[in-house]
């Protein structure tokens, strides 16, 4: 009698259960009961509309905050999103061990994502000599669940027609919140520029990686205004928003950004012109060349600039080539040297993925240290995206960094210059200066271990790849894009 009972009520049974555990639990102050409903409703997210948790990672990663920036028991991840990776990375793995069609054999084949497979096995190769095992084991599960997530399962939601464009709207949506915020506590302290550091806060821990998202969705804002595959009322919704980001980047004070943008837009004359990708390997073989010839002059005429960040925008500009007393500046040549002294000492495996910030402090200079230096080296990582894995991985880990660059770039110039005219050339445009922002960002910092930029720069690299092979060379006609099953 029990028994069928509780078969035909076993539901109402367990939420009995549910409550009484957890009222004894909480009595003794234990909490973590509390989160068993949040997290049976991921897992039912997951199986049953997969589409839409992805687009709500995408609209909430802005929005994200972590735990260790709000000094929550030092846990370093970001709620709600990087939970909710952890949950798909499993699920795909999962899925993976047991079909082989999870994701297209073509997909799998195409070079970037050998080059990304590559960098994963690399890094994981890398925990065996790594100074810091555990350090690095965290650093690579995190950068598997962004790739697992973001790259590879997103590439299959993707397939669906409009689902590129729904996820870079969802990102962006978020993003939109997060810069309105930001200016209006910033127009507070009228938009002075120490406040600008801080203000995106506690959001984004500081402006640089503010400054970089917003540079990332910005070639998207400009496309979206101009589309002609968007009605009316969506180009003017798109062209209030770039308006937005325009503002929240002129006040990120983020000179990295800006240089970015500058690099974007030369990218994008390039491929409108369609200069053949040898005349750029040329021309920067060439200006390598002559930099190298002139090392010395540059850097006397760099030292002469004394232009301090500052509350002026102009003066704010030239700051970004002083480096004779630019604290910023300065710091970041200290970091970039300690990268090169830590590469000196492990050249082939490094010090493990994510070490640099636990390690580089003996390596710091007397005559690179800066007033913003720190004796024990924690604050901070190399701010470069290509000196960092030099340090940590060592050469191999630099040569896959510029690689996944080279490759990808190679692949949207290419494809662009055969693709037909419509939504699916700009949306490519978009994407892709979105990436050159980030690789030219990356030379000044890193930030590929966090939600914010891993989720856009995974997804957006992710875009490239299918459109490359919707657009195949041998075919003028576009190839359908099967919707996944």
């Amino acid at each position: 009698m029990v028994a069928r009972v509780l078969k035909e009520h076993w539901i109402a049974a367990a939420c009995v259960v549910f409550v009484l555990l957890n009222a004894l639990l909480v009595a003794r102050e234990i909490y973590w009961l509390n989160l068993l409903p949040a997290v049976l409703l991921i897992v039912w997210a997951m199986i049953a509309s997969l589409e839409r948790l992805v687009l709500f990672i995408a609209f909430a990663t802005p929005l994200s905050i972590n735990l260790e920036e709000m000094e929550l028991g030092g846990l370093g991840i970001a709620l709600p999103t990087e939970p909710l990776m952890v949950g798909i990375m499993l699920l795909f793995l999962l899925k993976l061990s047991v079909e082989r069609n999870v994701i297209d054999a073509a997909f799998w084949r195409h070079p970037i994502t050998w080059v990304i497979g590559l960098q994963l096995l690399w890094m994981l190769i890398c925990i065996v000599p790594s100074s810091m095992p555990l350090v690095s084991v965290k650093y690579f599960t995190a950068r598997l669940w962004f790739v697992s997530t973001m790259y590879f399962v997103a590439s299959r939601l993707f397939l669906r027609p409009g689902a590129m464009h729904s996820f870079i709207w969802a990102s962006l949506s978020g993003l939109i919140i997060v810069v309105t915020y930001t200016v209006i506590r910033h127009s507070t302290y009228d938009f002075a520029h120490d406040p600008g550091h801080w203000v995106m806060e506690p959001f984004f821990k500081d402006h640089t990686s503010y400054g970089a998202v917003i540079a990332m969705f910005l070639p998207f804002g400009i496309t979206a205004s101009l589309l002609t595959g968007y009605s009316r009322t969506r180009r003017g919704i798109a062209t209030l928003l770039l308006g937005i980001l325009i503002v929240g980047l002129i006040f990120s004070y983020t000179r990295a950004a800006w240089v970015s943008l500058v690099g974007a837009l030369g990218l994008f004359l390039v491929m409108r012109l369609r200069i053949p990708f040898w005349v750029l390997a040329v021309s920067a073989i060439t200006l390598g060349g002559l930099y190298w010839a002139n090392q010395e002059q540059i850097t006397l005429a760099l030292e002469r600039n004394r232009e301090e960040s500052s509350d002026d925008l102009g003066e704010h500009v030239k700051s970004i080539s002083n480096i004779s007393s630019d604290a910023s500046n300065l710091e970041r040549i200290n970091r970039w040297n300690s990268a090169l002294r830590m590469w000196e000492e492990r050249p082939v495996f490094g010090w493990g993925p994510g070490t640099y910030m636990f390690q580089y402090a003996p390596f710091q200079a007397s005559a690179d240290r800066t007033i913003i230096s720190t004796n024990f080296g924690l604050q901070g990582n190399a701010h470069s995206e290509y000196l960092g894995p030099l340090s940590e991985q060592g050469v191999p880990g630099l040569l896959l960094m510029a690689a996944l660059v080279l490759v990808t770039t190679i692949t949207a110039m290419r494809l662009y210059a055969r693709m037909p005219r419509g939504m699916d050339r700009q949306l490519l445009m978009a994407v892709y200066l979105g990436l050159v922002t980030y690789y030219l960002h990356g030379v000044l910092n890193n930030f590929l271990d966090l939600d914010k930029a891993s989720v856009p720069f995974w997804a957006f690299t992710a875009m490239v790849v299918l459109l490359d092979l919707k657009y195949p060379k041998e075919q003028a006609e576009p190839k359908a894009l099967v919707e996944a099953q």
